[in-house]
């Protein structure tokens, strides 16, 4: 069972439901068949975008909130190969939410840094065929997403009943047959919980009682019912599991097509704000420009391109981490992008999905600072693909996608 999705958290997100405000879905959508769709929108203070591709589907949205909510957290420091920023407990009020660190803690390959880490034997080859093969897509333009939602839940959130459209087979935490809906809260490109603009709408939702991140793609729910609907769902994570290689299992997907967890990744206005990001960041590519093949390195567990046969031996293949070089010149960009660009250099980033805008960030509809005046949608379009390098990777995993429950999975 495949799913086509594509989407977005944060070692130091802080996330607090905030004055009204309007984001942007500038992401285009990513198919698990191949095909690429296009998106338009627009953000608050910063420029609009819109991409497009090969795709049959297109959307636009915009999303903006106006409850107000606080919290608190405390964490404590730890180490690893590399470096992370543990986490600890979160507590939310309404949808927003404050958390100080990695949402996961313990260490996983999204929060540990790279910069020290050797070059992939076969960086040149893959950066060089990119390079070649139309860059970033989008006009080879490296430029944000902030359409995604990141939502708090704790004990006092109504737990909802999801129905599937089917087909979710192993890949999703079918057992758990309700979803936590915070009030007041919104789901992907969305003002709301209805799916009224096309896009992905993932619902993304940190569970503070639990310390589960629950993720979803494809919720709708429609104001006059009571049953959540889902493309795809839910997708379970414990925060607390220091997953291993094969994390929710071998050729499986999540709400993200490379089987990541979506809101490990995204950053947040909150902590560009604050002048760091501490974790990877989340890319992602037209799907004409990933392996195919059925092919993916880990971290990822799946990959979103269905094909018998490989036919781009040199492409990146979903699960790569590409970073920064050391020797870009940060400081020519603006100040927020910089931020950006020193998390790329320190954490790199993961190939997660396929579509049209590379980076994907939060929407700024429950974060305290907002994405105008801060950053810009095309504040990093000076980056090239020939100024990154991947990162020493495994072997590819050629045993496709059927999905084999070796993995951890909640209880």
């Amino acid at each position: 069972m495949r799913l086509g999705i594509r989407s977005a958290c944060f070692c130091v997100l802080v996330a607090a439901c905030g004055s009204s405000s309007t984001g942007s879905n500038n992401n285009a959508l990513g198919t698990d068949a191949g095909s690429d769709g296009t998106s338009s929108g627009s953000s608050s203070g910063s420029s609009s975008s819109s991409g497009s591709s090969s795709g049959a589907s297109s959307s636009s949205g915009s999303s903006s909130g106006a409850s107000s909510s606080s919290g608190s957290s405390s964490g404590s420091s730890g180490s690893s190969s590399g470096s992370k920023t543990d986490g600890g407990a979160a507590t939310c009020a309404g949808p927003g939410y404050v958390v100080t660190g990695s949402i996961f803690q313990a260490s996983e390959p999204w929060n540990t840094a790279v910069d020290t880490d050797p070059v992939s034997s076969q960086s040149s080859t893959i950066i060089n065929w990119l390079a070649s093969a139309g860059g970033w897509g989008n006009g080879n333009k490296f430029q944000i997403d902030t359409s995604i939602t990141v939502l708090c839940a704790d004990a006092s959130t109504p737990m909802v009943t999801y129905a599937t459209s089917g087909g979710c087979g192993p890949d999703c935490d079918v057992g758990h047959t309700t979803f936590p809906v915070p009030p007041n809260g919104a789901i992907e490109g969305e003002t709301g919980y209805a799916c009224n603009g096309g896009g992905d709408c993932h619902m993304l939702v940190v569970d503070v009682s639990r310390n589960w991140l629950w993720e979803m793609y494809g919720a709708y729910n429609p104001p006059s019912a009571t049953t959540f609907n889902s493309v795809g769902g839910p997708i379970i994570w414990d925060l607390t599991h220091a997953y291993s290689p094969t994390l929710r299992g071998s050729g499986c997907t999540s709400a993200d097509a490379g089987g990541f967890p979506i809101a490990a990744m995204l950053f947040s206005a909150d902590e560009v704000a604050a002048g760091h990001i501490d974790h990877a960041i989340r890319f992602i590519l037209p799907n004409a420009e990933i392996e195919d093949g059925d092919v993916y390195v880990q971290p990822a567990t799946h990959t979103g391109v269905a094909s018998a046969s490989t036919t781009r031996p040199n492409a990146p293949p979903y699960g790569v981490r590409m970073r920064l070089k050391s020797t870009f010149d940060v400081s020519s960009l603006p100040a927020g992008a910089q931020v950006v660009a020193k998390a790329l250099q320190k954490y790199g980033m993961f190939l997660s999905d396929g579509g049209n805008i590379a980076l994907t960030a939060t929407s700024d509809t429950f974060t305290t600072a907002k994405w105008s005046g801060l950053l810009a949608p095309t504040d990093l379009v000076s980056i090239q693909v020939t100024d990154f390098d991947v990162v020493d990777m495994g072997a590819l995993i050629t045993t496709g996608d059927n999905c084999t429950l070796n993995g951890y999975r909640v209880p």
